[in-house]
């Protein structure tokens, strides 16, 4: 396969969640390619799982691979820019697909002992796709159900050529938070007789900054953003609507659970202060991801004594990831991969070093033949 013509395919065709379409349809274009024989495959909504039989297998190796791109408008001026205006893979999930399909090419060249599952995962970024993936393969195709999963995600801030992870805790519990306050508008020159959600809106925004800081243990950790607040239509006319949009993220469940109790608490005070209807919607909430302690340990020997990758222990970060619900019930493992771009995940001008094609399939089907 040529892996940089595919990822700049890939890169050019980015779908929000279970809306990747085009791309289920490169990536089994791709799939013909390999030897029928060699391969079972099973589709899931947008998504695919693809088993590579062993040569003696005594479990299967799972492989996680996300697929879907982002709400944004690319601003990266590359050649093979986003076909489709406002979307574009911003989180190096072209970069995550492409070196999966280099992985299978590997396995399918050089077999390992164990039966390997490369599973296709849509809709990473939301509503979810991971955990009802997980229970259709539990319970429709428990043969694709790996005895261990392993993923990466892409890290801008390194080098390329560098992994990273650590045992336990590696990503945050995140919950999306979306707040929607309905009062009564009316004629700016007049407030007296409505009831002003852009002043509510603005008062929860400024007690919810309080939450972290006075109700979260200092020695844990918790993020509050509200990224978005929107009122109101026009100069002169008082807001009967305002909705605040945003994230949480924890390190622990115990900690996500009292958060968004203050925040429920919050919103039944400024009802009664500002003669109001307040409705909260966490939209899509994912679990921590926990990397086994004994994997974790296994890959990070491996990589340091590896000639293609230098390995680094990471520290956990409040990154999001929906990976976590595979590793709540499988030992797993994941770990960033450098790609060294100058602009961060989610930036408009993320631009992945396309050297890691070269380096990390090669390097990961070195890892499975020890495992």
């Amino acid at each position: 396969m040529d892996l940089l013509k595919i990822r700049r395919e890939l890169h050019a065709i980015p779908e929000i969640g279970f809306k990747e379409w085009k791309t289920q349809a490169y990536l089994k274009e791709c799939l013909r390619t390999l030897p029928e024989e060699r391969l079972e495959i099973v589709e899931w909504r947008t998504g695919l799982a693809v088993k590579v039989h062993g040569t003696n297998s005594v479990k299967t190796i799972g492989w996680r691979t996300d697929i879907d791109g982002l709400p944004i408008t690319e601003e990266t001026e590359l050649p093979f820019q986003s076909e489709h205006p406002g979307f574009m893979h911003a989180c190096g999930h072209d970069i995550h697909m492409t070196v999966a399909l280099g992985l299978l090419t590997q396995l399918i060249q050089e077999p390992i002992a164990n039966d390997v599952v490369i599973l296709f995962q849509p809709a990473e970024e939301g509503p979810g796709g991971a955990l009802p993936f997980r229970e259709w393969l539990k319970h429709d195709q428990p043969a694709f159900l790996p005895d261990q999963i392993f993923a990466l995600h892409i890290a801008p801030e390194l080098p390329a050529g560098t992994v990273a992870t650590k045992p336990g805790l590696l990503f945050a519990n995140t919950s999306e938070l979306f707040i929607d306050l309905q009062g009564k508008g009316g004629h700016a020159a007049y407030p007296h007789l409505t009831e002003d959600m852009a002043v509510a809106a603005a008062s929860l925004l400024m007690q919810l900054q309080t939450i972290v800081s006075r109700n979260v243990n200092p020695m844990d950790s918790a993020v509050l953003t509200v990224g978005k607040l929107s009122a109101g239509t026009v100069q002169n006319i008082i807001a009967e609507h305002a909705r605040l949009e945003g994230t949480i993220r924890t390190l622990n469940l115990e900690s996500m659970l009292k958060v968004k109790k203050r925040i429920e608490a919050m919103c039944r005070a400024v009802e009664e202060a500002y003669n109001c209807r307040v409705s909260i919607d966490y939209g899509s909430s994912y679990l921590e991801v926990n990397n086994d302690e004994d994997l974790a340990e296994m890959f990070l020997q491996f990589a340091e004594s590896d000639e293609g990758v230098k390995a680094a222990r990471s520290e956990a970060a409040m990154t999001g990831e929906d990976f976590g619900y595979f590793t709540e019930q499988l030992p797993g493992l994941m770990f960033w991969a450098g790609v060294a771009s100058e602009y961060g995940l989610h930036h408009a001008k993320l631009n992945p070093n396309e050297a890691v094609l070269d380096i990390l399939p090669e390097f990961i089907h070195r890892f499975f033949k020890t495992i």
